[in-house]
């Protein structure tokens, strides 16, 4: 039976109109009835170097640290960035080392220059490949997220050829995501098929046959499908990481991941 951890960028999507606190966070998360987190750079606000009080924290709400999630605005793009990127995840490590079996997830290439693409797959895939080894060093597994939002590296299946062509599966998981994929136009199942022993966690969010986000199991994704695949991957470490970027979790983001929570359990026994 998968375990089941909440994303927190459904609170980090409002932008200046979250007022709130990490703490805010777990406890939304907990009353939801998840059994893990999966917390941003951004959104872990004053618990950052701080592991032990925040594995007090989640402790005292029975949560566990399922991944922290790790962006630049380098895009992970610039070779000029390269060595403050990697000084920046090798901090990183340092605390997802003390929350052991949690994954660092380094957000999707995004393109933030002129130049070719490829030269940016290359810049890309060197940067996760070090983060990897990085990971290796520290005892922490590193993954991926792609992602399909504004200029994003990552959005179609050639992109993720592309990329994964570059890494090494030893150094460097994946995060599938299905409302990314999907808006990416992909064959959902066979590109998770294809890559499967990549897979460390899944992200299950939803959209419309038009690419708008929906709550879980409102729009085109088959989730017992998807989640029937990813179970049976061998390097899948049995979590699945519930996301919610739709209109419904803009109003109320706690109403909407307890929903899914909800929708989740009806779906996957």
């Amino acid at each position: 039976m998968p375990q089941i951890g909440c994303q927190t960028y459904t609170w980090e999507m409002l932008g200046d109109d979250w007022f709130g606190t990490p703490d805010d966070l777990v406890a939304a998360i907990a009353a939801a009835g998840y059994a893990g987190i999966e917390i941003t750079d951004h959104m872990i606000g004053g618990y950052a170097g701080r592991p032990a009080e925040f594995g007090t924290l989640l402790a005292s709400h029975g949560l566990e640290l399922v991944a922290f999630a790790c962006a630049s605005d380098s895009g992970y793009t610039e070779p000029g960035r390269r060595a403050s990127d990697l000084a920046m995840i090798d901090r990183t490590l340092d605390f997802v080392a003390a929350f052991p079996g949690a994954t660092l997830s380094l957000g999707s290439a995004t393109v933030m220059s002129p130049g070719p693409r490829e030269v940016k797959f290359d810049a890309a895939a060197d940067l996760y490949n070090a983060a990897g080894e990085l990971g290796r060093r520290a005892g922490v597994p590193v993954a991926v997220h792609p992602s399909s939002h504004h200029g994003t590296l990552l959005f179609d299946r050639a992109d993720y050829d592309a990329l994964f062509s570059r890494l090494d599966p030893d150094l460097v998981r994946w995060v599938p995501d299905t409302g990314h994929i999907l808006r990416g136009g992909m064959d959902i199942l066979d590109t998770i098929r294809t890559y499967r022993d990549r897979i460390r966690y899944l992200h299950l969010k939803d959209v419309d046959a038009n690419g708008r986000w929906r709550m879980l199991d409102e729009g085109v994704c088959d989730v017992r499908a998807v989640v029937d695949v990813v179970a049976a991957s061998p390097n899948f470490n049995g979590w699945l990481v519930l996301e919610e970027e739709s209109e419904e979790a803009a109003a109320d983001p706690a109403a909407a991941v307890r929903a899914n929570r909800e929708t989740l359990r009806a779906l996957v026994a």
